[in-house]
């Protein structure tokens, strides 16, 4: 395994840890000082951060057995895309900053991640 790739899994494994802590806080704690809608707000940021980390991890186990260049953009926009979208949805929630137009880039970068993919699959010499 290359070591870029350690650092993917590292990456990974953290994203999960962290969706699974702000998940539980979401449903025990957080209702007690925060608004129903910031709940929500939280919920879907982890949801979101649920799904592409397992599709960065699905990458990953692809990138075994067919390594190819343009799969480290994908799970780089996805990363990117769950520190913008999950991220701001967690601050928003958390210490009650508006952060703006950064929860729509994350949305954007996420999207980008998965036409990257296609690109990728696309292009990949079988």
């Amino acid at each position: 395994m290359q070591r870029i790739d350690r650092v993917w899994w590292c990456i990974a494994a953290l994203s999960g840890a962290m969706m699974v802590m702000l998940g539980a806080y979401a449903a025990h704690g957080l209702e007690a000082r925060a608004t129903e809608a910031m709940v929500s707000a939280v919920e879907t940021g982890v949801r979101y951060q649920a799904w592409h980390t397992l599709a960065i991890m699905l990458v990953l186990v692809w990138r075994q057995v067919q390594p190819l260049a343009g799969q480290r953009w994908v799970m780089a926009l996805w990363a990117l895309g769950v520190g913008c979208f999950s991220g701001s949805l967690y601050v928003m929630a958390l210490a009650g900053l508006n952060l703006g137009i950064v929860t729509p880039i994350g949305g954007v970068l996420l999207m980008a991640g998965w036409l990257a993919l296609a690109v990728v699959a696309l292009t990949a010499n079988h």
